[in-house]
């Protein structure tokens, strides 16, 4: 998807067409389900402050970039 240039995962995301962007949305609802929450803001406080979140989140997005986009994934620390 990259052509062996670099993109920045969110740019990647919202160049996914809406059926791949509502499969990523499903799998990442999958993982918060049990949580409860009313907003965006309560989402993202609950999931910044759970580590096993964060992972669980990261491991879902990069394993779908990595397999289903055939991209290489660096992290930048």
């Amino acid at each position: 998807m990259t052509s062996g240039q670099f993109k920045p995962i969110p740019q990647i995301l919202m160049e996914l067409p809406p059926a791949e962007q509502r499969r990523l949305f499903n799998e990442a609802t999958a993982i918060v389900r049990h949580l409860e929450w009313t907003d965006a803001v309560q989402l993202t406080a609950l999931v910044m402050g759970s580590n096993a979140l964060q992972q669980q989140l990261l491991a879902m997005l990069v394993n779908y970039v990595t397999k289903e986009l055939q991209a290489e994934v660096q992290y930048d620390d």
